[in-house]
């Protein structure tokens, strides 16, 4: 969704490696080991979080659909107030979450999981 793809394609290659395995694993319907739920939106809604030099790098994703996996964001996180995630990266995952239910129902009908 938006610009998460080309977010994720600047990430460092091991970082986009390891993250790619684990976005794998979820299109066949597992949960990688490092996937976490992402809190504050319900179940279905999971996050992905590498380290890479010091740095660290997410990527958000939803399960909730039966035919699509949808990243709703990829960032590098650079949180000013320690380890909570920025409210715009939150308010843009809501945000982006909506627009993939959208998505989903115009191309797949109101079939979720």
């Amino acid at each position: 969704m938006g610009s998460s793809k080309r977010d994720f394609l600047s990430f460092p290659a091991a970082a986009k490696e390891d993250m790619g395995n684990a976005l794998g694993i979820a299109q066949f319907g597992g949960t990688a080991p490092t996937a976490k739920p992402w809190k504050g939106l319900g179940p279905g809604v999971l996050e992905i979080v590498e380290s890479h030099d010091g740095n660290a790098y997410r990527a958000v994703y939803t399960v909730r659909f039966e035919k699509a996996l949808y990243v709703l964001h990829a960032f590098q996180k650079k949180s000013p107030s320690g380890i909570r995630t920025a409210k715009r990266d939150v308010d843009l995952v809501a945000e982006r979450l909506k627009a993939a239910e959208r998505d989903y129902e115009e191309y797949h009908g109101k079939e979720k999981r």
